[in-house]
């Protein structure tokens, strides 16, 4: 039976660019979890020059206020990867009051549609900026979400790959290197960490 309680929306203000202030709703907090604003304003601070004109794929992305900051400041097209039907809904509204234009939603498994996304960087010739925030694996139903996670990185194309950020519990233990990619940088906040990827040249 589904739960008919209708709780106060739940909100979140793009920081800076271009949509300044638009207010971003947020789905179910039983389904995605937003990322703390601490957090967005550390990634964007590294890489804020870094996306002016780039393609950022925003894997897992709930209401795509990720995405859509990143879109605010400068990136040129946005893919973004939401399997739950409700936060769907919502990130199409959220989308709408940007660039849709600018914008692709991949909808269903990120596990299966990264190779969609692969294949629509290849056509494209396009590099991207990789955001990863899956569910904390303390769901019920996620306990392997990080090693399908894992996975997932080492099949993505260098040559594809600009960065990829990861957002993830601060216990968790990110390898070293994944597939052809090694750590570049690695920031605690509280219970959440960013882990920064990049090409391992050596």
């Amino acid at each position: 039976m589904k739960n008919s309680d209708k709780s106060k929306s739940l909100t979140k203000k793009i920081i800076s660019g271009k949509f300044k202030n638009k207010v971003l709703k947020l789905p179910s907090k039983t389904t995605t979890r937003s990322s703390k604003s601490i957090v967005l304003e550390s990634f964007f601070n590294t890489i804020q020059f870094d996306i002016i004109d780039a393609t950022f794929v925003e894997v897992f992305s709930g209401s795509g206020s990720i995405g859509l900051e990143a879109l605010s400041r400068g990136a040129n097209n946005i893919l973004f990867m939401e399997q739950d039907r409700d936060a769907i809904k919502v990130l199409k509204e959220n989308i709408s009051l940007t660039d849709p234009s600018a914008c692709e939603v991949f909808s269903g498994d990120s596990f299966s549609n990264i190779n969609t996304v692969i294949s629509t960087l290849k056509r494209n010739k396009q590099s991207a900026y990789f955001y990863i925030d899956p569910p904390f694996s303390i769901r019920e139903g996620m306990e392997d979400i990080y090693d399908k996670m894992i996975t997932m990185i080492a099949s993505i194309p260098p040559e594809l790959t600009e960065l990829i950020i990861i957002e993830h519990m601060t216990g968790l233990e990110i390898p070293e290197t994944i597939g052809a990619f090694k750590m570049k940088k690695f920031k605690k906040f509280g219970n959440t960490s960013l882990t920064y990827l990049e090409e391992n040249m050596e």
